[in-house]
């Protein structure tokens, strides 16, 4: 397949476009095999690139020969766009929403999309699990790297690395994957070098309703408690929920056998008590929970190369399905039921406590709303696939660009620094009174209106000839052989 095949309209002349809050600018519209680019030959106006992966839905209205497309972004922009023409309206109307719905990954753009910076920090490398266990060693001995998840044997959705007590061997790892939901058997999240408390993630157990149980996954959960200490479990979903997972062949954990567990939730801080987190899969809230954690208790959580190890950690290498949950957006005509804002939910979550304390953290709103952004749609492989599984077959670290590699560039970590921060090394406990929390509502969101990335890219510069530039990316896409053998 080629991407000329989808694109019956290239190019229409004289369109308007119209947004919020901005003139109307009327301009030469132009469809490549990732973007919608118009471009005005009037004074102080921008080019719009979009990228196709950023439309989440849109509408058609006709007036006359006068035909109209709203585009909705998935990063909430309405973008407005008069064509003159039913034809070539409806062309493009087309056009847009097959470039929109691409089914292969290897056909999204950040596997064409070739940066013209120098890459000072290879980000693939920047957060590995062996890196993260050495900041644990210094502080604990009790702990290990397992590699009993080599190739992704007994767990599709964990690393290959993994983080577990150094007194449970691999024999047992296996027999507490296979008493775990999708083989996700307990492991380490974080340790507080305060007082040795750990917090673990895992899926939830298959007791079933025989409360089935597995003294292996006993002894696991068990080993990482202190001597006359008791931990918590902390289940993320409701009791009827719970309840009808365990009709499923689900369950949770039975007290009679985790008489050291209790399932409430107090302040672990405080209490020096040791944690295991799940729900039924352990991808979703799950990560909420144990991401928001940290951020509380840990100070390099807090900074921008700390968070950033945090959301690769908690979400990308634990395993949370971007792909699927990120597929569509506010606007999407018909919601598929794994599809679900729970990422943005977390970073929602990040800016109330951001607000409560705006010293505390090395980054600001731009940094989050940066994030979210990627997450739906960029020129980066980093939020693609649902697991390291998948990115492992996709080859992303060898055929993609890390969006670490970008953001952690000096020029680019100006953007997002928060010129109030004082290092606190002390935990925040925010507010979650209702008088203290505000509906995000950032002077800046969206953060950038057009992919001025992909015009230093394709070396465009205002006066460059607009159809020259589409017909040699139309070329570049066409000649490319990896079209084809994704096919």
């Amino acid at each position: 397949m080629e991407f000329a095949e989808l694109i019956k309209t290239p190019r229409v002349d004289n369109v308007v476009l119209h947004r919020p809050f901005y003139p109307a600018v009327e301009g030469t519209l132009c469809l490549t095999g990732h973007h919608l680019i118009l471009s005005s030959r009037q004074d102080n106006t921008e080019e719009l690139w979009l990228l196709h992966s950023n439309i989440d839905a849109i509408d058609k209205r006709f007036v006359g020969s006068l035909g109209t497309i709203i585009i909705k972004c998935k990063d909430f922009r309405i973008i407005q766009l008069d064509i003159p023409g039913m034809e070539e309206c409806l062309n493009i109307a087309s056009s847009i929403e097959a470039l929109s719905t691409l089914d292969s990954i290897t056909l999204m753009y950040p596997f064409f999309y070739r940066p013209m910076f120098e890459v000072i920090e290879d980000g693939w490398h920047s957060f590995l699990p062996e890196q993260e266990f050495e900041l644990y060693s210094s502080a604990t001995s009790e702990w290990r790297l397992s590699y009993v998840n080599k190739e992704f044997a007994i767990c599709p959705s964990y690393p290959p690395i993994v983080i577990v007590p150094k007194s449970i061997d691999d024999e047992a790892l296996r027999k507490v994957a296979a008493f775990r939901h999708g083989g996700r058997f307990p492991v380490l999240s974080y340790y507080h070098k305060k007082n040795g408390m750990v917090i673990m993630r895992s899926g939830q157990p298959l007791t079933g309703t025989n409360g089935r149980r597995c003294k292996e996954d006993e002894k696991l959960i068990n080993a990482t408690l202190r001597a006359g200490k008791r931990g918590y479990i902390i289940d993320t979903r409701s009791l009827n929920v719970a309840q009808q997972a365990r009709a499923k062949g689900g369950g949770f954990e039975q007290e009679a056998h985790y008489p050291q567990w209790r399932r409430i939730h107090k302040s672990i801080e405080r209490e020096g008590a040791s944690v295991l987190i799940h729900g039924t899969e352990g991808t979703d809230s799950t990560l909420q929970v144990t991401s928001l954690a940290q951020i509380i208790l840990e100070p390099r959580s807090r900074t921008i190369r700390g968070f950033e190890a945090l959301v690769e950690r908690e979400w990308l290498q634990a395993g949370h399905p971007f792909q699927q949950r990120c597929a569509q957006s506010a606007y999407f005509n018909s919601k598929q039921k794994w599809e679900a804002p729970v990422f943005l939910l977390f970073l929602d979550c990040v800016w109330q406590i951001l607000r409560q304390f705006p010293c505390s953290f090395e980054f600001n709103e731009n940094f989050l709303i940066m994030l979210f952004e990627h997450a739906y749609a960029s020129q980066f492989g980093t939020f693609l696939g649902n697991n390291e599984s998948e990115r492992c077959k996709l080859k992303l670290q060898q055929k993609t660009m890390s969006l670490w590699s970008w953001v952690n560039r000096p020029s680019e970590l100006s953007k997002f620094t928060n010129p109030l921060f004082e290092a606190n090394n002390l935990v925040i406990w925010p507010s979650v009174a209702p008088q203290s929390l505000q509906l995000w509502e950032a002077d800046s969101w969206p953060m950038n209106f057009d992919d001025s990335n992909a015009r230093k890219d394709w070396g465009w510069k205002h006066d460059f000839d607009l159809p020259e530039l589409v017909t040699t990316m139309l070329n570049f896409h066409g000649s490319d052989t990896r079209i084809a053998q994704a096919n």
